[in-house]
């Protein structure tokens, strides 16, 4: 029996439209704007203008992320500077709904694009970039260059022409044929073909048949000396239905932050405004009371046509996230050891973010989410939605860092604290390993590609762009244990 949504209970404040989503076309064939081979390049960063090749649809916005050219933001500038990072994503989603609402007169007036839409936004974004250097300037030495991040431009999605009936998969090109034709359906519900029922994917394309991916017989090899056991915390499904679209780690004190709806199951006192005070004094939703750590993911939504309660709040249909949200069937949360060595405890409220939102424009380098089907998980997908067999359910999987650099809680991209062990299973030199959080969330969704995870609107809802959040708020306790059920080889609950 298929699981019902569950729809969203939390009040939401009423904050500032985001964006919609289009293709930009014109007399039956391609706008010609200019479009840039890689954002950012250039002496001002305005890249040298390219015009987009014929027979690819533009689609979104491509921006670099600022975050990741950065130098090493010093704590005392780290709030301001979290808050222009968040002001840039939201001048992402503003330009966008540009970039859609007036794609008419851009079919007429190519030029528009660029005055209208992407010229615009480098400047708001090179105003971001000074403050954030003035920020950093006020407490250490101000960073040079920051401009070359402010460049953007239009891109096309490359699924976009291909023959919507293969559903390309990562190991696989074509669908295999067994009765799941991902061509035959509509996942956009009457929005225009391929393009999503909120205008702005996912795709036809952005799905494959799971029987169709080839098996990976790759299993990571235990060592002697190796932590064998684990530690399984239960902390519900969000059947209570508790969602925001804020991020209190990429955009702290920031609401809307993330652009998109976020499931959380475990310590319930998590918003974008929340101290580790207020997350050390929550309540949780996990059966010990001693983990009120917090986990949190993107929702996923059937694309059925029916909208939920968030139709017209942020994160929701203002930022182009529509359809019904889906609790989980299962959701698993376990902790588990090192192929090489021992653990040591994570210290209290470390986050650690993975997977990237922002994959689709970023490139697939931090991408970690998978996808599968339960019955088939020895095929896992990065790339695309898994499209199961009838019986069979779709399963989400995220395997977090797990190495620390045993001494920040955080850092400035919310990335370089936190490491994966090499392929050997060590941890990068200055790292040491710690108890590895992996997230197994569980949908009974319909057959086929009729379903999707909330993204920020100019991502287009790619399977790509999946990610999880997490903050341990264990109590030392109740960490001491984990670890020694883990260095033991003890499987604890």
């Amino acid at each position: 029996m298929r699981r019902t949504s569950r729809k969203k209970r939390s009040t939401l404040a009423d904050r500032a439209i985001a964006v919609s989503a289009a293709l930009i076309l014109g007399g039956g064939g391609l706008v010609a704007v200019n479009v840039y081979a890689s954002a950012g390049e250039g002496p001002s960063g305005s890249p040298p203008a390219r015009t987009q090749s014929a027979g690819r649809q533009l689609s979104t916005i491509d921006c670099p992320e600022a975050v990741d050219g950065l130098p090493e933001v010093p704590d005392q500038a780290r709030g301001e500077v979290d808050r222009e990072l968040a002001a840039m994503d939201t001048q992402i989603t503003d330009a966008y709904r540009q970039f859609a609402d007036r794609m008419e007169q851009m079919a007429r007036d190519p030029g528009l694009a660029e005055n209208a839409v992407l010229g615009p936004l480098r400047s708001r974004r090179t105003a971001s970039l000074d403050r954030i250097g003035i920020a950093i300037g006020r407490v250490a030495e101000r960073p040079e260059g920051l401009e070359r991040l402010a460049g953007c431009s239009l891109r096309a999605d490359d699924d976009q022409g291909r023959d919507q009936g293969q559903g390309q998969g990562r190991d696989q090109g074509q669908n295999a044929g067994q009765g799941q034709d991902p061509g035959d359906q509509d996942p956009g519900q009457g929005e225009g073909p391929g393009r999503g029922r909120g205008g702005n994917g996912p795709e036809v394309a952005d799905f494959v048949d799971i029987r169709s991916v080839r098996p990976d017989a790759d299993r990571p090899r235990k060592r002697r000396g190796a932590s064998r056991g684990s530690f399984t915390t239960d902390c519900g499904r969000n059947e209570n239905g508790k969602f925001n679209p804020d991020n209190v780690i990429a955009a702290p004190g920031v609401s809307n932050g993330a652009h998109h709806m976020h499931d959380y199951v475990g310590n319930q006192a998590n918003d974008a405004f929340a101290s580790d005070d207020d997350l050390a004094d929550g309540a949780t939703t996990c059966r010990n009371q001693g983990d009120r750590s917090t986990y949190y993911w993107p929702v996923l939504r059937l694309q059925n046509g029916q909208d939920e309660d968030d139709v017209d709040a942020d994160g929701g249909g203002r930022d182009q996230n529509v359809g019904e949200i889906q609790t989980p069937s299962q959701v698993t949360l376990t902790f588990v050891g090192s192929p090489v060595g021992r653990v040591t405890a994570m210290p209290r409220f470390l986050r650690i973010i993975t997977g990237d939102a922002k994959a689709f424009t970023n490139g697939d380098a931090n991408a970690n989410a998978s996808w599968s089907c339960t019955g088939f998980e020895d095929r896992q997908v990065k790339d695309k939605y898994p499209i199961c067999p009838e019986g069979s359910q779709v399963v989400r999987t995220f395997a977090f860092q797990n190495c620390w650099d045993g001494r920040n809680t955080d850092s400035a991209n919310h990335r370089t604290h936190v490491e994966f062990a090499r392929d050997d299973g060590r941890c990068p030199s200055g790292f040491r390993a710690v108890p590895q959080l992996v997230q197994r969330i569980v949908y009974d969704v319909p057959p086929g590609p009729g379903f999707a995870v909330d993204s920020f609107p100019e991502q287009l809802h790619k399977p790509i762009t999946d990610h999880g959040d997490f903050i341990n708020v264990f109590d030392e306790r109740l960490m001491r244990k984990m670890v020694r059920c883990i260095n033991d080889g003890r499987r604890c609950r």
